[in-house]
């Protein structure tokens, strides 16, 4: 047995290929959907993942705005920058790149942002939405994992899910995007005890938890589906996942590959995000 493997890649070019649509109707409309990214600091991380979200931006015909700023902002001028973004009509969607300096904290710059701009899906306006299972925003990356089940027409209703990870970013909504499509939902992490015995019971396993192959075969259930959230290097520098792909591919039905999975996938549903809060706006002037 061999994994099918889902593709980021495919479906993300297929999901931008719909995408370009719309952002032509908004154009015919006299809109262009606008995405600030704001960098703090030097990470290099950090600015390659800016680098890659412009340049799909552009590559869409979207507007892009990079506001750099050297480390020593202070909060309070992290803010005021966000409030003159809140306010400027050519944008539409609003991003902070994390991590931000330790002496900024993130949860008030987060809740600084609009939430008719907070395509990162992170306000906690935005988070209770996505919690009732009303129309918002979407985290990026949990929004791309279930677009990825989606177009590889997986099942998810009365499945078991685990998810290995609880942060705020993939792991808390993760789960509850599932649940919303009625998987039965279990959460592991650090402190899980018997992790193996939990995650055998997966049908739908998803991983983020930025160890470097951390599951093994051992830990999957055969014709499992095996989400791997994890962006990692190896020992040879090379990038991986959380996920021990070459043995996990010879047990799972499917599997995402790392890069090439989820990766792609969370930058094209920014835009999306980004291009729906564009067509808010113009359904509002009607």
């Amino acid at each position: 047995m061999s994994s099918i493997l889902i593709s980021g890649k495919e479906i993300g070019q297929a999901i931008r290929s719909e995408l370009s649509i719309r952002i032509d109707r908004l154009k015919n409309r006299g809109i262009t959907p606008g995405l600030a990214v704001i960098l703090v600091g030097e990470n290099s991380a950090s600015k390659t993942y800016v680098a890659n979200k412009q340049k799909t931006c552009e590559a869409l015909g979207m507007h892009s705005r990079l506001l750099s700023f050297e480390s020593e902002l202070t909060e309070r001028e992290l803010i005021q920058a966000i409030h003159s973004l809140n306010n400027d009509p050519e944008i539409h969607g609003i991003l902070v790149q994390l991590p931000l300096p330790n002496h900024i904290t993130e949860t008030e710059v987060l809740a600084a942002i609009s939430p008719a701009k907070d395509v990162d899906g992170f306000h906690p306006i935005n988070i209770g939405k996505m919690m009732l299972g009303q129309d918002t925003f979407l985290p990026c990356t949990p929004f791309g994992v279930m677009k990825l089940l989606e177009h590889s027409h997986i099942e998810i209703s009365g499945k078991h899910a685990v998810v290995i990870g609880r942060s705020h970013i993939v792991g808390k909504p993760m789960g509850q995007l599932l649940l919303q499509k009625d998987a039965t939902v279990t959460y592991a992490h650090s402190k899980t005890a018997n992790l193996k015995e939990i995650t055998l019971q997966a049908d739908i396993l998803v991983v983020a938890v930025g160890r470097t192959k951390m599951i093994t075969s051992d830990y999957v259930k055969t014709g499992a589906v095996v989400i791997d959230v994890g962006m990692n290097r190896d020992e040879n520098n090379r990038l991986c996942g959380d996920v021990d792909f070459d043995s996990v591919k010879e047990k799972a039905a499917y599997l995402t590959p790392v890069p090439g999975g989820v990766g792609p996938m969370t930058i094209t549903m920014l835009m999306v995000n980004t291009v729906k809060s564009a067509e808010n706006e113009l359904l509002q002037d009607i």
